[in-house]
Formats: C-alpha cells, structure tokens, sequence
C-alpha cells in the first residue's frame, strides 16, 4: 500500500471527522495535475502547524480543487526540547540543501546567518528571492517527510542577533573544529517546556567562524564542540550535529 500524500492547507482549526474540506490553489493543483489523485485515494492535510487532517479524496471538482473527507483529525504539541539551527549562508544551492536535510531530519527553526567570512551575501532583491526559496524548500521537505509542523525560517540575523538566540537556549553550542569536547558528551536537555529556549546550533559558512564571532558567541554562552575527527561542510554539519541531538533527547525515543 502506498503511503498518503501530504499536502498543505489552509486553517484546519474545525476539521472534524466526517466533515468534508477542499483543497485548492496550487496545493489542489499539485493533487490533481501532477500527483493524478482520484475519488477514494487516501490524503492527509496539514496546516503545518501541527494539526493534519487524515482522510480520502471524495471527489475532484476540477483542475486544481478536490474534496476530502476527514475520518481522523491529529494533533501534535509544541516540540520538546525545540532545535534551532543558525545556518551561516552557504554559496550555491548547498543552502537549499541544508535546509531540506534538517527539515527532514526533524528541525523546528532555521536561522540564515550573515557570518563575517560567508562568501554569499543576501541583499535587496536577491536576498528576498533567496529567503523565499529555503521557505519554499522547508515546505516541500516537510510534506515529503510527513511532518504535521513544518520549520520556521526566520528572516536573516546579524551575528548580534544570533548571540542574543544563543543566550536565550537552554543549550548552546558553535560546531568548531577548535572545540576540545564532542557534541556527542554534551549536557544536553531530555525534555522542556515548548516555551524555553530550547537546544541551538550554530554552523559557520565555508570559511569557518572568525575569532570575533567565536568570542561574541562564548559571551552569549556558547561553547565549541566538534561532531568528530573530520570537518564537514556547512551545509551538512547542522543535519549531522541535529541528528545527534534529537536522537539522546526524548524527541527520537
């Protein structure tokens, strides 16, 4: 049997078992055209916010809207602890990269980071365009991966705002190779409440993290670590190092 598609939806805040939604837009469009849904098909709607509505394809109304009926309704709380990752800008499309690995892999934040050494820069127009492409890219990952809760791609921080997230999280790391202890000893929290600050990485660009920001970072407290005895890429250090994380906390028990 094949597994359900996911798609996103609008608010699913009176999805009830029984009742019947449309999807519709491009989301519709997606079912219809490309995915070929048809009356009967199993579906799961998602509002990417944590609530999915599980149900069947009742009927397809036209090239881009169908209807569902709900038979389940599913809720999933807050996260705990929640993982943000403050990603330096990769060049290329390794950024896109990263972020579809974390968002599968289970992130709930994703920070885009301006680091000194970054070879890319995100300005004006380009800027936007790539904001809007790693937002568009955590969307898709989301539903390939089945998730109910979809990341927050925050908009792109100053190494100042980066160090005030670091001095917010109940854990705090910068993934460095200068770091004299393994990620994988760390003090990490098991469980927390939705609202604390929550575990928080941070991945330098290409060029590694300069002195400066190692030293802001440290006052904000976040200490160094290493993932293991080699150096990895920006855009696969954060999927690597988020994986260890969710897998020594209750996240992935």
């Amino acid at each position: 049997m094949s597994t359900a598609p996911v798609f996103l939806a609008g608010s699913l805040d009176t999805a009830a078992p029984g009742h019947t939604l449309v999807l519709d837009g491009a989301e519709g469009r997606h079912a219809v055209a490309v995915r070929r849904l048809r009356a009967g098909e199993d579906i799961v709607l998602t509002d990417g916010r944590g609530t999915g509505a599980v149900g069947t394809v009742a009927s397809v109304t036209g090239r881009d809207r169908l209807d569902v009926l709900v038979t389940e309704v599913r809720r999933e709380p807050e996260p705990a602890p929640r993982v943000t990752v403050v990603q330096a800008l990769p060049k290329g499309d390794r950024g896109e990269l990263a972020v579809e690995t974390m968002t599968e892999t289970g992130v709930d934040r994703i920070v885009p980071w301006a680091a000194a050494r970054c070879v890319t820069q995100w300005r004006a127009e380009r800027g936007a365009k790539a904001l809007a492409k790693w937002r568009a890219t955590a969307r898709e990952a989301g539903k390939q991966a089945r998730r109910l809760r979809f990341p927050e791609v925050t908009d792109p921080v100053t190494t100042r705002q980066a160090a005030g997230l670091l001095a917010g999280a109940s854990f705090a790391a910068v993934l460095h190779e200068s770091g004299t202890e393994a990620l994988s000893g760390a003090p990490l929290p098991v469980d927390g409440g939705a609202g604390d600050g929550g575990i928080v990485l941070v991945v330098g660009p290409e060029g590694g993290v300069s002195p400066e920001e190692l030293a802001a970072f440290a006052a904000a407290g976040a200490r160094p670590y290493r993932l293991g005895p080699t150096v990895l890429r920006t855009s696969t250090a954060g999927t690597v190092a988020l994986a260890l994380c969710l897998g020594r906390t209750r996240r992935w028990a």
